[in-house]
């Protein structure tokens, strides 16, 4: 082997533990707080699952149930939208993967950008929920993306949020989960997402979904 090869290979090591180093110091604070948010989801998620009063898993699918496959966390996919709350919205029957209705109403229309491109999302809330202290400031995002049928459900992904103070919203789509009817369509009726929270780009984010599930 050539002299300057074998310098090359020696230095691989040394540039490979420094280019590691450079990258973990580009993270900043904020940015670590948020991995660790999404990290936090995780776990309670998989916890939620092998808690056997608390999963929606049945049979041979909870007790082969070790854990959720994640798309890698990307913060690309936690963003800030501009957040524009819907005046005088009217309750309305939100169709169900069962055929029977949930109420709803819409709270807003989320826009933002992700690679250059801006969507728009509508937000809703719970008529149920609302009346709760726990969840009267919780807002449901149900959407659809161009992963469903591949790596996600073929029905789309939730995502929880929190009504927002001023007039932006962040969504973090690496906290998005599959509605309990993907793992369990006998006992759980789910909101259908409607056509206009269709994204026609990949969401590579959130909990992924396995074949096992399908009925």
């Amino acid at each position: 082997m050539k002299p300057h090869l074998v310098f090359l290979l020696l230095l691989l090591p040394i540039f490979s533990f420094s280019q590691k180093n450079v990258d973990a110091k580009t993270i900043s604070k904020q940015e670590a707080k948020e991995i660790k948010e999404i990290k936090k989801f995780q776990k309670e998620l998989n916890e939620e699952y092998l808690n056997p009063k608390e999963t929606p898993l049945r049979g041979d699918n909870f007790t082969h149930f070790k854990k959720h496959p994640f798309f890698p966390i990307d913060l690309k996919y936690r963003v800030r939208a501009k957040f524009v709350k819907t005046q005088n919205p009217v309750p309305f029957d939100f169709p169900t993967s069962s055929g029977k209705t949930k109420s709803y109403q819409e709270f807003g229309k989320a826009t933002f950008e992700l690679d250059g491109k801006s969507y728009t999302l509508t937000v809703y809330q719970s008529l149920d929920l609302m009346k709760m202290e726990k969840y009267k400031d919780h807002l449901f995002l149900p959407f659809r993306d161009a992963t469903n049928s591949k790596e996600t459900y073929g029905g789309g992904k939730y995502l929880d949020l929190k009504i927002p103070a001023g007039n932006s919203i962040i969504l973090d789509f690496n906290q998005s989960y599959h509605p309990y009817c993907a793992y369990n369509a006998y006992d759980y009726n789910c909101p259908i997402v409607p056509e206009e929270n269709k994204l026609p780009v990949e969401i590579r984010a959130g909990v992924m979904y396995q074949d096992i599930y399908h009925h």
